[in-house]
């Protein structure tokens, strides 16, 4: 049996050698062909980098997850923390990459200079990071969590604050989390219990918060919790809770009042440990009050909003490297013969590559993670767009889409990437859900992100209840409007009249079941409106994807004009009609779901499960 073991460890180990984690021409393509990075490159707040800038820093990130962190993974998450004498203990290799890591500038990549960043459009950042994730996301993980919560205390600290820990965070001294879920309240904010009674110049915290991804490790010299608690006598409900810096040591080193009471352990995402922490269980754990009282749910959706962009670009990540690792198998693995040819045994198996239904699977995969990239990276130009676009107009306008799209961009790419992942495993067989080959680990972290910073159930009510509902339907009138533009843009550019009619059918689709529910809302029946919104949400995120695929077809046959013949160019075409011919039309069943309201969970009793 060993010697079993070893040969599938070797033959697996020479597979994953050849994964690039994400495919440096479709990053390519995407800034260059679609998204076009040399308008934003043009405005005042990026006027340091130009293209040698920018490539020199994704280059960079590029080498340091293929060189170093991808050859970490498989041994991190094969050995997870373990906790010892109430502290966590990761890995001895995670120390060896988080100062490395440090020293590329992820962490402040896009803050200003003025803190210490490199302020790079996060687009770039973003671009330069998926190679990261897709090396080893538990290592990235430290290094994401504490760029969301720097940015707490550079947006809402005060100038103290910011003195006492902004750069120590920003050049990875420190490192820092988010601090939300208690054991009894899960994702309702609004039954937060955690306590803050002023004590002079701070105040003292007392509670427990779970699943505290990244709280204990020996990784940096302190750890910044962001928390969320209730200062005596706040209002009731969300609008009662305030946001807290607090520290695992204080100024003069002295452990903070803040206890590991457990490790979860995790099915995936094994590197970055998730902790139950207690804090004032001695009556004296110190925290700061961060910005004005009861506003820590406003300030906090700033690192929410982050947060699930970054989920959903570690989920495009996760499903490349399982599609690199799935393609590179299908080549080498020889099984079978073609269905012409299965009586000639004289003749040489053929790789699996050649069946037909290996690359229906190879391609749905490469659709999901090449649209996957497509989102995450529209997201994240969106967001350039926000802060630094020169027209006030255009950022409102840019902050209206991100909005729209951040529940999509979350959601999407943890759902479908599942599914992608899944049929990676597939496509290996039974060496698939063999631990010596990478589909099953990739699998298990993918799934997280389905879980990770709300769960797709609450980002379909964020995005039927709230992001298309927002100043009257505005974001999705503007949606639909840059999809025309796009179809209009596909037209010009040759495209096939039937995918472009598809997606104007799919915009009317859209915009009509939108409208049925809103009057639906506005009636009072908020919860026959919201009754389907996670078919609301998958129907949008077809919708969405189909746009952005839509895109790439109309770059593609440009890129034709002038490379006749490109492989590349061809392959985008062939990806775009699989996703507009057999995604799309899902639209029209899932909009009537929504529609009629097919009500058999509603009426499904507790008692009858």
């Amino acid at each position: 049996m060993s010697g079993n073991v070893g040969l599938l460890s070797s033959i697996a180990a020479t597979v994953r050698g050849m994964n690039p984690l994400i495919s440096d021409r479709d990053l390519e393509f995407l800034l260059d062909e679609v998204i076009g990075i040399d308008e934003m490159l043009r405005w005042p707040g990026f006027a340091d980098h130009d293209r040698a800038t920018v490539r020199s820093y994704i280059d960079a990130c590029r080498r340091f997850a293929r060189d170093v962190l991808w050859p970490s993974y498989r041994p991190i998450d094969a050995e997870p923390p373990v906790l010892r004498d109430g502290r966590v203990v990761i890995h001895p290799r995670m120390r060896e990459l988080w100062p490395r890591l440090r020293d590329l500038g992820v962490i402040a990549a896009t803050r200003p200079a003025a803190v210490g960043g490199q302020q790079l459009p996060l687009t770039i950042a973003t671009a330069a990071a998926l190679y990261l994730m897709a090396g080893n996301l538990s290592a990235y993980g430290y290094a994401g969590l504490t760029a969301g919560a720097a940015h707490l205390v550079e947006s809402f600290g005060s100038a103290e604050l910011k003195a006492r820990y902004l750069a120590a965070m920003y050049e990875g001294r420190f490192t820092g989390t988010m601090a939300l879920t208690e054991p009894h309240a899960g994702s309702s904010l609004a039954d937060l219990t955690t306590t803050a009674t002023p004590d002079g110049d701070h105040f003292k915290l007392a509670g427990a918060k779970i699943f505290i991804s990244g709280g204990d490790h020996d990784l940096a010299g302190n750890i910044v919790h962001m928390v969320l608690a209730r200062i005596a006598g706040a209002p009731a409900g969300i609008k009662g809770v305030s946001l807290f810096l607090v520290p695992a040591r204080r100024e003069d080193g002295s452990p903070n009042d803040v206890r590991v009471a457990g490790l979860i352990h995790k099915i995936g995402w094994r590197g970055l440990p998730s902790v139950i922490l207690n804090l004032g269980e001695a009556a004296d754990c110190h925290g700061w009050l961060v910005g004005e009282p009861h506003r820590g749910i406003t300030y906090m959706f700033q690192m929410m909003n982050e947060a699930r962009i970054m989920v959903g670009a570690n989920g495009v990540a996760t499903a490349s490297v399982g599609y690199h690792e799935a393609v590179a198998y299908a080549r080498d693995r020889p099984q079978g013969r073609a269905p012409s040819a299965r009586e000639q045994r004289d003749q040489p198996q053929v790789p699996i590559i050649e069946h037909a239904d290996v690359r229906r699977m190879l391609l749905r995969q490469k659709a999901i993670v090449e649209g996957g990239l497509a989102l995450i990276l529209t997201a994240a130009q969106l967001a350039d767009r926000t802060t630094h676009a020169p027209d006030a107009g255009e950022r409102d306008r840019a902050q209206l889409m991100l909005d729209l799209l951040t529940p999509i961009a979350k959601s999407f790419p943890a759902e479908y990437g599942f599914e992608s992942n899944a049929l990676a495993l597939q496509v290996h067989g039974g060496y698939g859900y063999s631990s010596e080959y990478l589909p099953e680990a990739l699998l298990r972290d993918q799934k997280l992100n389905s879980i990770h910073e709300g769960t797709t159930g609450i980002q379909a009510m964020d995005l039927l209840g709230r992001k298309v509902m927002a100043r009257g339907g505005l974001a999705l009138r503007m949606m639909v409007a840059e999809i025309e533009t796009a179809c209009v843009r596909a037209e010009a550019a040759g495209i096939d009249a039937s995918w472009i009619a598809a997606m104007r059918e799919a915009n009317a689709t859209v915009g009509e079941i939108t409208a049925t529910l809103g009057v639906r809302g506005l009636a009072g029946d908020v919860e026959g409106m919201l009754l389907h919104s996670a078919d609301y949400l998958q129907l949008c995120s077809i919708w969405i994807v189909g746009w952005l695929w839509l895109a790439q077809a109309t770059a593609a046959n440009r890129g034709l004009q002038t490379s006749p013949g490109s492989a590349f160019h061809e392959a985008k075409l062939a990806t775009a009609q699989y996703w507009i011919r057999t995604e799309l039309p899902r639209i029209a069943g899932l909009a009537a779901l929504c529609r009629d309201g097919e009500d058999s969970y509603a009426k499904m009793r507790p008692e009858w499960f």
